[in-house]
């Protein structure tokens, strides 16, 4: 009988069961290996007024297709939904307000929009303009989002509009947070050394241009999820991937042995011994500099030196006659010197019309409101120590504050997601390329997951395909298994 080679994932989120479904279909026996006492990593749902709500990641970026493309080999095509709406707003100095017209990732294309907008103040918006005068200085090298663009338009673009929209993704602070991995729309921009505002108004009007020679039908959905949850997109992955999955399983040592590897696994009082013809270490950063400190030395330096971010999801239901007007927009988010504790704010049942449908169908007498605040940057780790009474009630005194809402909520979840987020710091591609390369040369050997290549589902699967691919070419190239 032919021996199949056996693959150990260790990392059971949507990177490492994307690995795992992958391997599987090349012909692989894969052992997935997960610390925590569930799979999924960021994507969980559990009920809120009785229904299921998301408390990781809600959404995929539909422009990028890794995550549909998945969706449909799943067979999940038939729950695929997109927002209602997407218009978000930002909450500024005292005030919810509108994005300027023709922004790009927060950096504006349109003096005159970003007058109109109030969302900096005089001083701010003349001394953004002061980009359009100022001689061109092409950046060399990576560097700081702050330092580029505070430096080409002022610390109140950067503070009030970019950090922001960042936040949301990176929990992270534009002063480290590196401009090539950030934000790629914005670094070629920076290499060509000219007026950053003339090149975002360039680049909306090239945008613009190709939607009205795809026929002006208006822009596809920028954001998809999958009804009950995107949460069930790991439920799905778990079920078909093929897959030993086992939880509770932590990794503790990780070592060549000849031509294939071997994995302790479990408690110090109890270990056992995995034997493998490859491994993919789709777990954190922190835990795959552990795995690698004595295999590959020089990739655990570099992995070791990625900082994580905490944060906390605090969903809550209100009755709909607690807001002063029913809730408009996908949502708002809050710049860090506004002084609030929350740094966004997402109507989800106004944003997912299915979760609309879903409380009137648990309640059909009474309209309800479901919205998830986000807490937690880099540097406020203490707010993150506080109680879940706590978190919920500075939740929901900042919503009272910027929103008008009044009374308490009808039920609420607390979700703490701890060294969640992984830090792009100046130097990030660098970092990864060399991480890659060190892994690279031991044969049966990758990484994947957030810390790499985007911490968003799509490039997350990318990322993982990219892992099983080589991984697969590794063992047909060495005539695996080995053992």
């Amino acid at each position: 009988m032919e021996t199949r080679p056996h693959v150990v994932v260790v990392g059971g989120g949507v990177s490492g069961l994307t690995a795992a479904h992958r391997l599987t279909r090349a012909g692989a026996e894969v052992t997935v290996l997960e610390a925590a006492p569930r799979t999924g990593g960021k994507l969980d749902a559990s009920a809120v007024a009785g229904v299921p709500v998301d408390s990781g990641a809600e959404a995929v970026l539909a422009r990028r297709p890794e995550a549909l493309d998945l969706i449909a080999e799943l067979g999940l095509q038939d729950r695929l939904t997109h927002p209602g709406t997407t218009a978000s707003q930002l909450y500024s100095r005292g005030a919810l307000r509108a994005f300027p017209e023709g922004h790009l990732m927060g950096v504006p294309g349109d003096v005159a929009a970003l007058a109109r907008s109030g969302v900096l103040s005089r001083a701010g918006t003349l001394r953004a303009a002061r980009d359009l005068v100022w001689p061109g200085a092409p950046v060399r090298g990576d560097v700081s989002v702050a330092d580029y663009i505070g430096g080409r338009m002022g610390r109140e673009v950067v503070d009030r509009l970019v950090e922001p929209l960042l936040g949301g993704v990176y929990a992270g602070r534009a002063d480290r947070l590196s401009l090539e991995a950030t934000l790629p729309q914005i670094a070629p921009l920076a290499r060509k050394g000219r007026s950053l505002m003339a090149a975002v108004r360039e680049v909306k009007a090239e945008q613009a241009a190709r939607a009205a020679q795809d026929g002006g039908a208006g822009p596809a959905p920028v954001f998809a999820t999958l009804r009950g949850g995107l949460a069930t997109l790991v439920d799905a992955l778990a079920e078909q991937s093929g897959a030993r999955v086992q939880t509770s399983a932590t990794v503790r040592e990780l070592r060549r042995d000849g031509a294939a590897w071997r994995l302790t696994v479990g408690p110090a009082s109890g270990p056992r011994r995995i034997d493998a013809d490859a491994v993919v270490l789709a777990c954190p950063a922190p835990a795959a500099a552990r795995l690698l400190c004595d295999e590959a030395p020089e990739a655990a330096g570099d992995l070791a030196g990625i900082d994580y971010a905490s944060m906390a999801i605090v969903t809550l239901a209100y009755r709909t006659s607690a807001f002063p007007a029913p809730p408009a927009g996908s949502g708002f988010l809050v710049p860090a010197r506004e002084g609030r504790t929350i740094k966004a704010a997402t109507f989800s049942s106004g944003k997912w019309p299915w979760l609309a449908e879903e409380l009137r169908a648990v309640d059909p007498g009474t309209e309800k409101v479901l919205l998830r605040c986000s807490i937690g940057r880099v540097g406020e780790e203490a707010v993150l120590q506080r109680s879940d009474e706590e978190l919920t009630a500075l939740a929901e005194r900042d919503l009272a504050g910027i929103c008008g809402v009044a009374g308490r909520p009808v039920d609420h979840r607390i979700t703490r997601w701890g060294g969640a987020l992984p830090q792009y710091a100046v130097g990030h591609n660098d970092r990864v390329a060399r991480i890659r390369s060190a892994v690279a040369a031991r044969p049966g050997l990758a990484v994947c997951g957030a810390a790499y290549g985007g911490v968003g589902v799509p490039a997350c699967i990318a990322d993982a395909t990219r892992a099983a691919n080589g991984v697969a070419a590794d063992l047909a190239a060495r005539g695996a298994p080995s053992r």
